[in-house]
């Protein structure tokens, strides 16, 4: 019983944080994907593929065990989930703190992606966020977990919880779904700014230590002391 209605809780929130990537502009038409951890089982809750995001719902997100298979006769399952299920799947085997994963396609983030080009830190909302630069994911196919292995090979032992997978876009993560799309919505946000700024002219880029007490600070002291600070 407490997995049903852990699962139960898990498809409102997918469901629900879909529309989060709708209003800050990072997916058009079905592009994109949210995806959450189910606690205490190993299974995850993903979209379906190429379904509009007026259309998605609890009872047709879709559940699957962690190599991407989903399980038959449970809501949603009669169509078929994300073509970056795989990539989704690999990230939680492997990523074990993970609880929630985000893929987008929006406009700066997959500039510097197109790039190649990591996002350096040069202002301090990025410093608190990410903690340091944006990383670059190798390149990969959409299909298997080639690009779950990409994620993961870059992130660990990183404070990013953002990646730009090379000519593909960004994909973050979190401790939860929640948590993973605000990374998304900041990721752009800061992926816009620097490419402005960067048509001014050299980017000053800030020092190390200052960018460690910058994260140190916002992880651990800002915000109200209940509050999710991510």
């Amino acid at each position: 019983m407490k997995t049903e209605v852990a699962i139960a809780r898990v498809r409102a929130d997918v469901a629900a944080l879909h529309a989060e990537l709708v209003r800050y502009g990072l997916v058009v038409w079905t592009g994109g994907n949210v995806s959450a951890r189910v606690p205490g089982a190993d299974l995850f809750v993903i979209k379906p593929s190429g379904v509009s995001y007026d259309d998605l719902a609890p009872e047709n997100m879709i559940l699957c065990d962690l190599d991407g298979t989903v399980i038959e006769g449970t809501p949603g399952s009669d169509r078929s989930p994300s073509s970056d299920t795989a990539a989704h799947a690999y990230v939680y085997r492997n990523m074990p703190d993970v609880g929630g994963v985000v893929h987008t396609h929006s406009t700066y983030a997959v500039a510097w992606a197109t790039r190649g080009e990591e996002i350096p830190c040069v202002i301090t909302a990025m410093a608190d966020e990410f903690g340091g630069p944006i990383p670059v994911g190798p390149f990969a196919i959409i299909g298997d977990d080639s690009i779950g292995r990409g994620i993961v090979e870059t992130l660990t032992g990183h404070r990013s919880r953002a990646v730009l997978m090379q000519n593909h876009g960004p994909f973050t993560i979190g401790a939860t779904a929640k948590d993973a799309v605000k990374a998304a919505v900041m990721l752009e946000d800061v992926a816009r700014t620097v490419h402005v700024a960067a048509q001014g002219g050299p980017l000053i880029p800030i020092p190390q230590d200052a960018i460690d007490g910058l994260y140190a600070r916002y992880q651990n002291v800002y915000g109200q002391a209940t509050d999710d600070r991510r």
